[in-house]
């Protein structure tokens, strides 16, 4: 399975949050799961640890980001902007 680190170089798999460091942050890692392991395949490497929850993997697709809200007007001013011009 894939998770996408989130911006601090965490990945939750099976209700464990592991931390990876921000050197891995945004970017996308695999992950072998099995009854007593996870193995973390990084780019700088392949790294095991011992699972402490046995709850099943839910989600088995990778994160997709977020898109950001689009605010302001056609012309890039916003109101508050546009009032004092």
């Amino acid at each position: 399975m894939q998770r996408r680190a989130s911006n601090s170089g965490v990945v939750m798999v099976a209700g464990q949050k592991i931390a990876l460091g921000r050197v891995h942050a945004h970017k996308t890692v695999t992950i072998d799961v099995t009854d007593t392991d996870l193995a973390i395949h990084c780019d700088d490497g392949t790294r095991t640890i011992r699972r402490i929850t046995d709850q099943p993997v839910r989600n088995i697709k990778v994160s997709r980001p977020r898109k950001a809200a689009v605010t302001g007007t056609t012309d890039g001013l916003t109101s508050a902007r546009r009032s004092t011009a």
